[in-house]
């Protein structure tokens, strides 16, 4: 995370109309900042709780039913009952350590995205693309500039290893699958085949790209602070565009029951692009965000969510879990350790893979780069948080493509996060698809904070 950092009366109607324009010009100016400030910034990915109100593990009772967990390594249940969402399959591992309030805690549920490991089945869920266009507004409430994905980036996403077979060491298919089945190598049946042939344990996604949405972004928020800044290059052309947190989320979900079509996610709900079953992209090109109205605490580069809508009398009223990502393609050259392209999308969907309703706890774990110091202290299981601060370790992966390498982010893989030693994954790795970003454990069982007990 980058912590750094005229209406004059009595005279004719034309010159007040150009007075207003050179003040507006003016304010806008004073929005630029220099691109080569990012240098030095950290792009990260945070947690959003944009529209999520349940507590999916220890509120059983909303739901009717009761979740009846397996342990690790042997059956796993069908999912989250009573909810209207994605295929989902839910389990528990073991292991020592304290939970948010720091109590003694040693069984861990989880939930993830398609059919257990055991099951040996292919779970196919869709993955509807939502460009999304990003129009700045000045202070006469006219655009001023406009950031969106030209036809170009997103046939660069569609072409990319999230969606592309590409070869592993664990065999070739699309990058999730092959992480997940990177993952539970342990649990998978004898006879399970590597590559994506039609056979064996796979989750697969099919991508499809759908109506493009557009969001204006106020000048001032609603608080009256600045909303929004654009960096520009030396010839003073806006490259990326960095938005307020708040008014971002505002702007995306929707924010009233029932919802209406005046956001992308509302829009794309009401038109059918995007369904409960799917893990949908709102697709972003150089548009960031800055936490707690201060452009220093940037950059936000990507989240995943869900939206929650109440249930319908036609899907027996459930409540409604939309799985989704904001994510932006970043263009070269922007941020240092290599992130760029797809590297926050990448992030992204691994970690819906892993934590499709975020909210899958662990015990607490301390990824530190060695070297520069950097680190996350968290408690969930968020497969990219461990290794996007891990500036000397190759936090980025490089896969060729047609016409463009692209830079998926390594991943942690689940062992590492169930303190299990040595690992059971492939290759008897914590980290995918470079085994050799992450080498050992956190230190454990932690108390909140990682401190020790």
């Amino acid at each position: 995370m980058l912590r750094n950092t005229l209406k004059l009366a009595g005279v004719t109607v034309l010159l007040l109309a150009s007075s207003i324009y050179t003040r507006g010009q003016a304010a806008i100016q004073g929005r630029q900042l220099q691109v080569s400030t990012l240098r030095s910034a950290r792009p990260i990915e945070v947690h959003s709780t944009a529209n999520q109100a349940l507590t999916l593990y220890g509120a059983t009772k909303s739901f009717g039913a009761t979740m009846n967990f397996g342990r690790h390594g042997e059956d796993q249940s069908s999912g989250i009952p009573g909810i209207d969402s994605l295929a989902n399959w839910s389990g528990v591992f073991y292991s020592p350590g304290y939970d948010a309030n720091g109590n003694a805690q040693d069984a861990w549920p989880y939930t993830m995205v398609g059919n257990p490991p055991e099951s040996g089945r292919t779970t196919n869920i869709r993955a509807p693309i939502v460009p999304v266009t990003v129009q700045l507004l000045g202070p006469d409430g006219k655009v001023a500039i406009t950031m969106g994905p030209n036809g170009q980036l997103i046939s660069n996403v569609l072409q990319s290893p999230e969606f592309v077979s590409n070869p592993y060491t664990n065999g070739s298919g699309q990058f999730n699958d092959q992480m997940f089945r990177a993952e539970f190598a342990d649990r998978l049946s004898p006879g399970d085949r590597g590559d994506n042939d039609g056979g064996g344990w796979h989750t697969i996604l099919q991508p499809t790209v759908r109506t493009g949405r557009v969001i204006q972004v106020p000048f001032y928020t609603s608080t009256g602070a600045n909303a929004w800044y654009d960096f520009t290059n030396a010839q003073g052309q806006p490259v990326l565009a960095a938005i307020d947190y708040d008014t971002f989320g505002s702007l995306l979900f929707p924010a009233t029951y029932p919802f209406n079509s005046s956001t992308p996610v509302g829009a794309a709900e009401l038109a059918g692009d995007i369904t409960t079953h799917d893990i949908s992209t709102f697709l972003f090109n150089n548009t960031v965000l800055f936490l707690n109205g201060n452009v220093n605490n940037c950059c936000v580069i990507g989240y995943h969510s869900y939206d929650l809508e109440p249930g319908t009398r036609q899907n027996g009223n459930l409540p409604r879990l939309y799985v989704l990502n904001y994510s932006s393609w970043l263009s070269p050259g922007l941020f240092l350790f290599g992130f760029q392209d797809i590297t926050p999308w990448s992030h992204e969907m691994a970690e819906t893979f892993n934590d499709p309703f975020t909210n899958n706890a662990t015990p607490w774990w301390l990824s530190v780069d060695p070297f520069t110091g950097g680190g996350n202290c968290q408690n969930n299981l968020e497969v990219g948080d461990v290794v996007e601060v891990l500036d000397s370790l190759n936090p980025v992966s490089t896969i060729p493509g047609k016409g463009l390498t692209y830079h998926p982010q390594n991943m942690a893989l689940f062992p590492w996060f169930a303190f299990e030693s040595p690992s059971p994954a492939h290759l008897g790795a914590y980290s995918f698809p470079d085994e050799t970003t992450l080498m050992s454990l956190s230190p454990g069982p932690l108390l909140p904070g990682c401190t020790q007990p």
